[in-house]
Order: C-alpha cells, then sequence, then structure tokens
C-alpha cells in the first residue's frame, strides 16, 4: 500500500467519527439555549439587585447619622415641656421661643431628609412603630396611645426608633362606655 491509499482509508474513518447525529445536535443546542437563558436572567436580575440598593443606599444613608441626632431632638422637646410659660419674663420666653423655632428647624430638616416623627396621642397601637412601655384605663378605647413617652422616628419605611407609648386598656370600670356601646357582663 502506497501513502496515498492510507490516506485515502483514514479520510472516510475520520469523517465518520465526526458526523454527530441530529439528536445530539439538538441536545446541545437545547442545553446552549438554555445556559444563555439562565445567563441572561440572572444578569436582569443582578441589574435589579443593584438598582434596589442603590435607591435604598441613597433613602437610608443617614440613618445613622439621624440616629446621632434623635437625642438632641429629645432634648428640645423636653427643655420645652420644662419650661416655665406663665410667669416667665421676656428674656425667659425670648429664650423659649428660640428653642421652639430650634426644634422646628431640625424637624423641618428631618422631614426634609423624609425623617418623620410617629407616636402621638389617640393613634392606633402598631407594633411596628410603637414600643408598649406599659397598659393603663384611660379615656381612648383600648388599643389606642393613651401617652407617649418618647416620640419615634421613622425613615422612609423603616423604623428608626420606636416610640415609647403607654397603651390603652379602655375606660376603668367604674367609667362610662362610650355612647352607642354598651357593655354588659354576665
Amino acid at each position: 500500500m502506497t501513502d496515498e491509499t492510507k490516506a485515502e482509508q483514514t479520510q472516510p474513518e475520520a469523517a465518520e467519527v465526526q458526523t454527530p447525529d441530529v439528536a445530539t445536535l439538538q441536545a446541545e443546542l437545547t442545553k446552549a439555549r438554555d445556559d444563555m437563558l439562565r445567563a441572561l436572567a440572572e444578569a436582569e436580575n443582578t441589574r435589579r439587585r443593584a438598582e434596589r440598593q442603590v435607591a435604598d443606599a441613597r433613602v437610608y444613608a443617614i440613618d445613622r447619622f439621624a440616629g446621632d441626632l434623635l437625642p438632641i431632638a429629645d432634648t428640645l422637646s423636653r427643655a420645652l415641656l420644662a419650661a416655665p410659660r406663665d410667669d416667665a419674663d421676656d428674656s425667659v420666653r425670648n429664650l423659649i421661643t428660640g428653642v421652639e423655632l430650634t426644634e422646628r428647624s431640625l424637624l423641618d430638616v428631618f422631614a426634609k431628609h423624609g425623617l418623620k416623627r410617629v407616636g402621638e396621642k389617640g393613634e392606633t397601637f402598631n407594633p411596628n412603630l410603637h414600643q408598649a412601655v406599659a397598659q393603663a384605663p384611660s379615656d381612648y378605647p383600648a388599643g389606642v396611645v393613651a401617652e407617649v413617652m418618647q416620640s419615634g422616628f421613622v425613615l422612609g419605611d423603616r423604623t428608626l426608633r420606636a416610640a415609647m407609648v403607654l397603651v390603652s386598656a379602655g375606660p376603668a370600670n367604674g367609667a362610662q362606655a362610650p355612647s352607642g356601646t354598651i357593655d354588659i357582663k354576665v
């Protein structure tokens, strides 16, 4: 046999080995499509996650700084509660007015950056916004904030600090129920 004959015989054998069947090619194509779709979906999910993290970073970037300022807002509120109102001379009234303006300015800046004060008398108790310190009978219906010990603050939809509140247990036993309701005990 010559070299040409050997070359002719090896070429058909190589051609037979290299020609896969149609089913194998279809399976490989289906797998490649599936891998591509999965990669595209993963890229889209990563892009959405990054957008959400950037948006959260914009909204909640000040949370630690705002948390550090909350005691200052509390101190201003306590100063105004303790300030004499009736028998004050002009200098004390001017000082009180200055403290009121300072507190209002601080709360305006808080609001400008998405920080809101929560915890007012008469609000329905919300465990996500309020921390119940005690429960006592009061003129308010049961489950309503009767007294606020310390205001809470919310940044966006996140509670930065829960309001410390006294929750009403409803009217005292000897008190009359609000009009339109009858309380019968058997």
